[in-house]
């Protein structure tokens, strides 16, 4: 359907066959991106890569993450980072089951994604951790908003009454004061080290080192790593943090998938005190709940949006030049024209199929498709996958009194992405004890 925003021209796709066109047949022809007023504060006026206009510079930038930053083997490399951290996430779990408190997992996981992230891209965790989630979720929830501006984009005046929101310059200003400490924390360390190059760096050293090479066809300046690093932390984060605690609130209102999930980790793992990323390999089950937790549960809910660089024609239709477009997966995942009982949470739905998250099954696209898919998906599910693992395995899940598991809130928050509204409050029962947590960086 289309829709008016003021002067802008929008376009909301709904179905699998429109998906299609728009994201294969005429890729091209829709591989820009909207740029409003939060958006360009956000991503310092498309200078990221999520946001950048199509073009020579972003196929370059692309090329230059997907073949350095976020390649299958780059992902392998931190395997011991995501198992260190895990033990640390079980280990944290251990003194509250012990003593039968309740605790936020939402918090306790979004601070075991940024740190696994964060030791990811620079090798270590980072001091600002807090200060630097406080301002990524202000920052995330004024994606709700529309400013005036937006709307009446040739109107001088409505640019006057309504400059970026000051809360959005803030928060990128917090960020980005941290990533650039970050870089230059990075720089320094980088003298005479001796992982430069070897395949153990991180994110933020790999940048680095080709910036001092001067080896990629553009020019990477602080300014340019900055806001590539920007897009890796909301995504690297943001998005996984969602996702990982979006199964779990699942599995405990779903007793029955709960409890086959425990018991083939449990059955695979055969009482180890510690697992690791090798022993996933047999877990077919939890890939599934993983798959339909994506599908109840797309992190950007309308993906993110695109707009239209030429007139063209999708499904018999003329879309004009300059359309913005949403592409409405979270309906198209909730849809009962593709979906048995679209609203419950079955993990076996996806039994013996070939629907998967990597961009050509258009009625599930949690990442995108084309173009401007998301690059990072291999190293999001590693995240995800070896922690939820390591929380089905040492520990049972009890709701609050009084509290039952359709009682679990489910709201998503406003926003262009699909966060929990409220915390989950749970409390941890250990089954089977976690090995002591190695020191770590």
């Amino acid at each position: 359907m289309t829709l008016r925003l003021g002067e802008v021209p929008a376009m909301v796709v709904s179905s699998p066959a429109a998906v299609q066109e728009v994201m294969k047949t005429h890729d091209v022809a829709f591989a820009d991106r909207p740029l409003n007023a939060t958006f360009s504060t956000l991503t310092f006026d498309g200078n990221d890569l999520a946001f950048a206009p199509y073009g020579e510079r972003w196929r370059q930038l692309r090329r230059i993450c997907v073949l350095e930053l976020l390649s299958a083997a780059r992902v392998r490399s931190f395997q011991r980072v995501r198992e260190e951290e895990v033990a640390r996430l079980a280990q944290s779990l251990s003194a509250p089951a012990a003593a039968g408190a309740a605790v936020n997992l939402t918090g306790m996981i979004s601070r075991f994604i940024n740190d696994t992230f964060v030791r990811e891209s620079v090798g270590s965790r980072c001091e600002y951790r807090d200060e630097y989630l406080d301002a990524l979720d202000t920052a995330m929830r004024q994606t709700a908003g529309v400013a005036v501006a937006d709307l009446f984009p040739s109107s001088r005046l409505m640019k006057f009454l309504s400059p970026p929101p000051r809360k959005v310059l803030a928060c990128r200003n917090r960020m980005q004061r941290i990533l650039e400490q970050i870089i230059h924390e990075t720089t320094e360390a980088m003298d005479g080290s001796e992982a430069a190059g070897t395949g153990t760096e991180g994110l933020v050293g790999i940048l680095l080192r080709l910036q001092k090479e001067r080896s990629t066809p553009i020019p990477l300046d602080n300014d340019t790593i900055v806001a590539v690093m920007f897009d890796m932390f909301a995504a690297g984060s943001d998005s996984s943090s969602n996702v990982l605690n979006w199964c779990m609130t699942e599995l405990v209102r779903t007793p029955e998938a709960m409890a086959k999930a425990q018991a083939e980790v449990r059955g695979a793992f055969k009482g180890k005190a510690a697992i690791a990323e090798d022993d996933l390999n047999g877990l077919s089950y939890l890939k599934l709940v993983i798959k339909e937790a994506l599908r109840l549960h797309t992190p950007a809910p309308l993906l993110l949006p695109r707009v239209c660089r030429e007139t063209c024609r999708v499904m018999g239709y003329d879309v004009p030049k300059g359309t913005v477009v949403f592409v409405n997966m979270w309906a198209i995942c909730r849809d009962p024209e593709h979906w048995d009982d679209p609203e419950e949470f079955r993990p076996e739905r996806f039994e013996n199929s070939d629907l998967d998250f990597k961009g050509t099954n258009y009625e599930f696209l949690p990442f995108g498709a084309g173009r401007r898919i998301c690059p990072g998906i291999n190293l999001g599910v590693a995240n995800i996958e070896l922690a939820l693992a390591s929380l089905l395995y040492h520990f049972d899940w009890k709701l609050p009194d009084g509290v039952g598991p359709k009682d679990v809130d489910v709201r998503e928050a406003a926003g262009l992405f699909g966060t929990k509204k409220t915390s989950l409050v749970l409390h941890p029962v250990t089954r089977i004890p976690p090995a002591a947590a190695a020191a770590s960086a």
